[in-house]
């Protein structure tokens, strides 16, 4: 996984990339008819039932935009929330308020509802020891966002990009040949290049899933697309030689029961890809 120093960095990224998308050489609107003197104050309105998240961010864009506006607190990431909560007030100048509105908005509202979806899938797991995963199923450009919504929620981080792990899924090992020379090919590669990566591949029959146990090294096998009865098969003949993690199409009436079959996880794009915005407002005091 990256480092923090990282992560931080893509925050930085898509606030500074967000703000000169929306900002150009001014909030004309803004500067019309609002006096740069004028100071402001603003409630972030709940006006749907979920999980909250985001907040941290709000407080870094306010800081970007103004490092003088003072953002009061009441309700933090991870919280349950409901119609009618007030999350925080920001105060300071008016003009600064306007300018991070948006962005503060669309942000939160996504990161919210990524954090809701990912929770109920928590819930759907308690008790099995099962976790559920993200994908690189991520809107471009704000990842970061997003995947912090899904640590939020409850859930676990996958690789966030393609250089932070290695995973030989389909067309790898089609590519490269088959299995074998795909696994030894990466090995070869990171020992050439001094890379320390964990190796995650992905197996389509429980064929496959015996030809990857013949070389070692992998960290984890991707269980990918098979029914509940292969599933629970393929999680036998793995046993404690690697971790397990099934994937493909699994929704919230299945994830339990492919828990059941006793993998340590569960991947799901649907976490990040197909939510609805949590109903969320800035409004002027």
């Amino acid at each position: 996984m990256i480092s923090k120093a990282q992560f931080d960095k893509e925050i930085d990224l898509i606030i500074s990339n967000a703000i000169r998308e929306d900002v150009g050489d001014g909030d004309h609107s803004s500067l019309a008819c609002i006096p740069g003197s004028v100071s402001g104050k603003a409630k972030l309105l709940v006006k749907d039932n979920g999980i909250l998240a985001g907040v941290d961010f709000a407080k870094q864009v306010f800081n970007y935009v103004d490092p003088e506006m003072i953002i009061d607190i009441k309700i933090q990431d991870g919280a349950s929330v409901k119609f009618g909560d007030i999350a925080f007030y920001v105060s300071g100048k008016s003009q600064s308020i306007l300018k991070a509105e948006r962005l503060v908005l669309n942000a939160m509202q996504r990161m919210s509802a990524i954090a809701t979806k990912t929770n109920h899938f928590v819930k759907l797991l308690d008790g099995t020891g099962t976790k559920i995963l993200d994908t690189r199923k991520t809107t471009p450009g704000i990842r970061a966002l997003e995947k912090w919504a899904v640590k939020i929620g409850g859930g676990e981080n996958h690789r966030f990009a393609l250089y932070d792990m290695i995973m030989l899924k389909d067309n790898h090992i089609d590519f490269a040949g088959g299995i074998t020379k795909a696994i030894e090919k990466t090995k070869q590669y990171l020992l050439d290049n001094s890379l320390d990566l964990k190796i995650i591949v992905e197996a389509r029959d429980l064929n496959e899933i015996k030809e990857i146990l013949k070389t070692p090294g992998v960290y984890r096998i991707l269980i990918d697309n098979f029914n509940y009865e292969d599933t629970k098969k393929a999680v036998a003949l793995i046993g404690d030689t690697c971790l397990t993690e099934s994937s493909g199409g699994i929704n919230e009436d299945t994830v339990r029961k492919y828990a059941e079959c006793g993998v340590d996880y569960i991947s799901s794009g649907a976490l990040t890809h197909s939510v609805y915005n949590l109903d969320l407002s800035l409004k002027a005091i």
